[in-house]
């Protein structure tokens, strides 16, 4: 018994979703590296030096969510939660030259590590940057009903103590056949751990993750998909 919680608390400090390092560098050394853009892989180096650097999108994720944006051939998107700007550089490259992102976080600061790869990747056009916890943003926008449902698409990864309000207001603001998507869903694997092996530091956005996972899967106003990548990825489609 005592050998199984080890494992289990092992598994919590496991930030691989998959449990096998070996498994997760060959996913994306046979089909992600290979394909990442150059910049993108520039900004990824760079963000691995900031001491926050594992809040960083995870590159399978990534091209997961580019996919999704094509097919979906998305032109208008949302961002909640920007850190040095991995998902918004890939977000920017995968819609048309025409298209246009609203990138909300208060942290300016990480947002302009990667700003010269934004720049060098000639897209810096396509975003609009807003310093500012995303909230009073997106009630902004729904003060103007000309903005509800005209979102293709919107990616959050931010406070998760948040997120439902987060959808509350997401939803309206993506059009329907549009997708949200939620990162750091499984939060490291202590979703599936009891409370007692998980490290303090972490339960308070586990008890968060697990209420919104509860919340938004008996959410009628959408399907879902519930993907065991990189940190956990929740993908809802609004459908009413």
């Amino acid at each position: 018994m005592q050998r199984k919680i080890m494992d289990k608390i092992s598994a919590s400090t496991n930030p691989v979703i998959l449990q096998s390092e070996g498994l997760l560098k060959y996913i994306l050394e046979t089909s992600v590296y290979p394909r990442e853009a150059e910049t993108l892989k520039e900004l990824r180096n760079a963000t691995a030096n900031h001491p926050l650097g594992f809040m960083g999108t995870s590159p399978d994720a990534g091209q997961l969510m580019a996919l999704l944006l094509k097919l979906l051939n998305a032109k208008k998107t949302i961002e909640v939660g920007v850190f040095t700007g991995y998902s918004l550089l890939l977000t920017a490259l995968s819609i048309p030259y025409n298209g246009k992102i609203t990138a909300v976080d208060p942290d300016r600061k990480a947002y302009e590590i990667g700003l010269p790869f934004i720049k060098k990747a000639g897209v810096l056009h396509k975003i609009d940057y807003i310093e500012s916890p995303a909230l009073p943003v997106l009630d902004k926008l729904l003060d103007d009903p000309a903005n509800e449902g005209t979102f293709d698409f919107a990616f959050v990864d931010a406070d998760k103590n948040n997120y439902w309000n987060y959808h509350e207001r997401l939803i309206k603001l993506v059009k329907i056949s549009g997708i949200v998507a939620y990162d750091n869903t499984l939060w490291g694997g202590t979703v599936a751990l009891p409370e007692m092996v998980v490290s303090e530091t972490k339960r308070e956005w586990r008890r968060c993750t697990l209420d919104f996972n509860e919340a938004i899967s008996k959410d009628p106003r959408m399907e879902l998909a519930f993907v065991s990548i990189g940190d956990g990825l929740t993908i809802c489609r609004r459908i009413c």
